[in-house]
């Protein structure tokens, strides 16, 4: 007899789980082609018991991926498959949308260009391009960076509702280096700053000899989706130089705000 836990029981465990989230696929798979199904032709198409489907259906009702029509007994996509796609269809417009953007930036400021997108409790780059004075080969694409400790993340902060900040806030906040900043009073008294000014920045706060600005990019309806970035090192991005260089990256991400719709229903109406 395979005792509980010995590698065995674990495979199968395993292997039910896959069984489960290929059926629950499919079961989305089905709705999104019918319209609308009921539990018995749901079940049917599987191959499955009817109280498998059923607990399927059960376990995606609530997450939101299914909804019920009415007291008809027929189930249909729901809500959360909308927000996912939603999710996912903005992420790829910006990605596409800020190739050009942050090419011209980055050809006009000489520095690297990054732009990233807020996942969960990081920031992330979806794209970047290197100016011709960029030193470092560094590729940052695709990597999660803590908020508080980058000028992407600070702007993702900056526009978070209050509970949502404050729950940030309230976790501890790594040093990476001697200059982070890891005090919650003193984060929050320089984020509610950011609005007002356009951009936020951070120097040597992730790593030593690196400073960055970023400005905030707005989807059609207002809400930040985006962060456009300038970074270079320390001894060309003086304090002097940053303001202006926090300009032109506002100027950029209202650009590509533009791109993605931002202000355009409001110039029409006016």
């Amino acid at each position: 007899m395979t005792r509980a836990g010995r590698p065995g029981e674990r495979r199968k465990a395993a292997s039910g789980a896959v069984q489960s989230v290929d059926r629950a696929v499919s079961v989305l798979e089905i709705l999104a082609r019918r319209g609308e199904a009921g539990v018995t032709e749901i079940a049917d198409e599987l191959g499955v018991h009817r109280s498998t489907a059923f607990r399927l259906l059960g376990v995606l009702e609530n997450r939101g991926l299914v909804a019920q029509a009415g007291d008809r007994g027929k189930y249909h996509l729901g809500a959360g498959v909308l927000r996912l796609a939603g999710a996912a269809a903005v992420r790829l417009d910006v990605s596409q949308e800020a190739v050009p953007v942050c090419r011209d930036l980055a050809d006009e400021l000489g520095e690297t260009v990054n732009t990233a997108v807020l996942d969960e409790d990081a920031a992330v780059n979806i794209m970047q391009a290197r100016g011709t004075a960029a030193v470092t080969a560094q590729d940052w694409l695709g990597r999660r960076t803590a908020l508080h400790a980058t000028s992407s993340g600070k702007v993702f902060l900056a526009h978070m509702t209050p509970t949502l900040r404050d729950d940030h806030l309230s976790r501890p906040l790594r040093r990476f280096t001697e200059h982070t900043v890891t005090d919650a009073s003193a984060l929050r008294a320089e984020l509610e700053r950011v609005p007002g000014e356009g951009y936020a920045s951070t120097r040597e706060e992730l790593e030593l000899g690196l400073v960055a600005v970023a400005a905030p990019v707005h989807a059609h309806d207002g809400t930040i989706v985006a962060a456009i970035s300038v970074s270079g090192p320390v001894f060309r991005m003086l304090p002097e130089r940053v303001s202006w260089l926090g300009e032109r990256t506002a100027a950029a991400a209202a650009e590509l705000s533009r791109r993605m719709g931002y202000g355009v229903q409001a110039r029409a109406g006016s």
